[in-house]
């Protein structure tokens, strides 16, 4: 009889569930793919541009070249460009292959940013020009001509913002506390980009982005 009951009783023991162990990283990967496009870090730029000119007198005398330059024959002209720069992080390609994770560690490496140059344009009130009364004013033409140069310097300048980082920041901002919905630590979560950019990769982000958005105005 006594054999009897602890053969029952080890048998009660041995039938207890086991539990069952469910996958977040699809659930995770669809909650960050409705992102969609995300505006990450947003910049305000200032640049001024300079031009000086002197009219010069040039020719030949006694067979010795000269070159001059002529009084009053100068102008000088200071173009103020603002611009605004914005990074985004297209989702829209993100799945599970953005997704590293070791035991109770994850991290999530970012799609490559793409940043645009928008908004540009010349700050007219602040525009400094003095022409002498040789020369002549500086025509439309011309104007465009150093609004383009501004712009492209611009464009050199915008690795120098700090604009990659800040988007990573601002997207860490968003993305873990929906990872820490799903049962992960936050100090077990890393939000990075695939590698750290160059400067020339930077821009090459901004020619990118700017051949998209002119195909999607043809």
């Amino acid at each position: 009889m006594t054999m009897l009951l602890m053969g029952c009783h080890k048998q009660e023991q041995k039938t207890a569930p086991e539990p069952v162990r469910v996958d977040t990283i699809p659930m995770m990967v669809m909650q960050i793919q409705k992102c969609a496009r995300f505006y990450a870090a947003e910049c305000k730029m200032r640049k001024v541009i300079a031009f000086s000119e002197t009219k010069k007198l040039a020719g030949t005398f006694m067979s010795h070249d000269f070159s001059v330059d002529l009084p009053m024959g100068n102008r000088k002209i200071a173009i103020p460009i603002d611009a605004t720069v914005k990074a985004y992080i297209d989702f829209e390609g993100f799945s599970e292959r953005n997704v590293q994770r070791q035991g109770d560690h994850i991290e999530i490496v970012l799609p490559d940013p793409e940043i645009t140059l928008t908004a540009t344009r010349i700050d007219h009130k602040e525009v400094k020009q003095h022409v002498s009364l040789l020369r002549s004013d500086f025509t439309d033409e011309e104007l465009t001509r150093y609004e383009r140069q501004g712009r492209d310097s611009l464009l050199l300048s915008i690795p120098q913002t700090g604009i990659i980082e800040m988007a990573r920041h601002n997207a860490a901002s968003i993305l873990i506390p929906m990872i820490e919905q799903l049962g992960y630590s936050q100090d077990k979560i890393t939000i990075s980009f695939r590698k750290p950019f160059s400067t020339e990769e930077i821009r090459r982000f901004v020619e990118k982005t700017a051949v998209k958005d002119d195909k999607k105005g043809k």
